[in-house]
C-alpha cells in the first residue's frame, strides 16, 4: 500500500475547479485594505480579519521597516536558544500590561499558541472540555495532549454543566472556548460558562483571536466585554487580526506562563517571530490604545451591514460581532454565490463542511474600521443582486 495513494485519489478540489467554482488561494495583488486587487480588478474586501484596518497603517509599516534595518529579517533560531530579541521581551511586557494579566508569552503563530499551551497543560489523567465549534487549533492542541477530551454542545452551558457533574474531582480539568466563534460571529456565553465551571474548580482558557481589539471598552476582548477578566485564567490572542501582523500570545499567571515557556513544544522548537512582525504588533498596540475611535467606526460599520442584510432578507444567524455570516445552507450554492459576488466586485469567504456543520454552508463576511459607507453600500447592492439571482431572497 502506497502512503501517497490517498493523494492520487483526492479529487475534491479538482472537481470544484472543473465546475469553475474553486474559491480558495485567490491571489491578491495589493495590501489588506478595504478594497483589494484580484486579477487586475478592484473588489471590496469583505473577507479580511484586519478589523481595525492597521495592516497598511503608515506607522505600523514604518515600525516594521525600522526593525528590519536594526535587526535584519529573521532571528535565526528559536526563542528558547538564540532567537530572543529585546523587542520580544518588550512586546510580552506590553501585552501583559494591555491584557491586565501578570505575564504574557509570544509565539510565532496563533495556531502554535493553542497547540503548545493546551498540549503541555493537559497531561495524562487530565481532562479538557471543548465547545463542539471550537477552532481547529484548539481541537488539535487537545489531541496532542495525553488527557481526555470531552466536547459539549455549542454554547450550551447546561450541557457543559451536566458533563461537569460527572467529572471526577481528582482529575485536573481545563475548559477551552473561543471568545468569538470565527465562522458564525457569535459570542461565547462566558457568564454561563463561569457559573457552570466554578463549583468544579476547572480552569478556563479563552481563545480571543477575534475579540482582542474589537470587544470591551479598551479592546481587551470577550472577558472585558462581560466584566469577567478575573474569572478567565488564560487568554489567547493572535497578531494576525486586529494587531496587523503574524504570531500569537498567551496571557495569565506568571508561574503558569513560565511553565508554558519551558514546556510548550510549538514555542520551544519553532523559529522566533521575525523582528518586523514584532515591531508591527508593538506599534499596533500603541495605536489601539490611543485611537479608540477606530473600534467605534468598526462597530458603526458592523451595525450598518447587519441591518442591511436583515432588511434584504438574509439570515445572519446569531452573529453579534464584526464577523457576519450569510447563511446559504448548500455547499455548492456557497461556491456559486462567492464567484458571482466577486464578479460583482465583492470578495467573501465561502465556508462549507467541515468548517461548519453539514447543511449550514455560509458566506463569511467581516468588517474593518476603514471601510467607507460607499464601499459597504456597493457590497449590499451586490448581495441583493446575487441573492435574488439564486433565489435566496425575494
Amino acid at each position: 500500500m502506497d502512503i501517497f495513494e490517498k493523494c492520487y485519489e483526492f479529487d475534491t478540489a479538482d472537481a470544484i475547479k472543473r465546475a469553475g467554482l474553486y474559491p480558495y488561494f485567490r491571489t491578491i495583488s495589493s495590501g489588506q485594505d478595504p478594497e483589494v486587487v484580484i486579477d487586475g480588478k478592484w473588489v471590496v474586501m469583505l473577507g479580511s480579519n484586519s478589523y481595525l484596518g492597521l495592516t497598511s497603517h503608515p506607522e505600523v509599516k514604518r515600525a516594521a521597516q525600522d526593525a528590519i534595518a536594526k535587526y535584519g529579517t529573521g532571528c535565526a533560531g528559536s526563542r528558547f536558544l538564540n532567537g530572543t530579541l529585546d523587542i520580544h521581551v518588550e512586546l510580552e511586557e506590553k501585552l501583559a500590561a494591555f491584557m491586565r494579566k501578570p505575564a504574557a508569552l509570544a509565539f510565532s503563530t496563533g495556531f502554535q499558541v493553542n497547540l503548545g499551551v493546551i498540549s503541555c497543560l493537559v497531561e495524562r489523567g487530565d481532562v479538557v472540555y471543548l465547545d463542539k465549534l471550537d477552532h481547529a487549533c484548539i481541537i488539535d492542541g487537545a489531541r496532542l495532549g495525553f488527557g481526555s477530551v470531552v466536547k459539549f454542545h455549542h454554547n450550551d452551558m447546561n450541557d457543559l454543566g451536566r458533563r461537569l457533574e460527572v467529572h471526577d474531582s481528582k482529575r485536573a480539568a481545563l475548559v477551552v472556548v473561543d471568545g468569538v466563534f470565527s465562522m458564525e460571529g457569535d459570542l461565547v456565553n462566558l457568564p454561563g460558562l463561569v457559573k457552570a465551571v466554578k463549583p468544579h474548580g476547572c480552569r478556563v482558557m479563552v481563545d480571543d483571536a477575534h475579540g482582542i481589539g474589537v470587544l470591551g471598552k479598551h479592546g481587551r476582548g470577550t472577558a472585558e466585554h462581560f466584566g469577567l477578566e478575573d474569572d478567565v485564567d488564560l487568554i489567547m490572542g493572535t497578531f494576525s487580526k486586529s494587531l496587523a501582523s503574524v504570531g500569537g500570545f498567551i496571557a495569565g499567571e506568571a508561574k503558569v506562563v513560565d511553565y508554558i515557556k519551558h514546556t510548550a513544544r510549538s514555542m520551544m522548537f519553532s523559529a522566533a517571530a521575525p523582528p518586523a512582525s514584532v515591531a508591527a504588533v508593538l506599534k499596533a498596540l500603541e495605536i489601539i490604545e490611543r485611537e479608540p475611535e477606530r473600534r467605534e467606526r468598526l462597530w458603526e460599520n458592523t451595525r450598518f451591514m447587519a441591518a442591511g442584510f436583515k432588511s434584504l432578507g438574509f439570515d445572519t444567524g446569531e452573529s453579534v460581532t464584526p464577523v457576519i455570516p450569510v447563511l446559504v445552507g448548500d455547499d455548492t450554492l456557497a461556491f456559486v454565490m462567492a464567484k458571482r459576488l466577486q464578479e460583482e466586485g465583492v470578495f467573501v469567504n465561502p465556508v462549507v463542511s467541515p468548517g461548519v456543520p453539514p447543511g449550514r454552508a455560509l458566506l463569511r463576511t467581516s468588517y474593518m474600521a476603514t471601510h467607507t459607507r460607499a464601499q459597504l453600500e456597493r457590497a449590499l447592492a451586490a448581495f441583493a443582486k446575487v441573492g435574488r439571482e439564486v433565489g435566496l431572497i425575494q
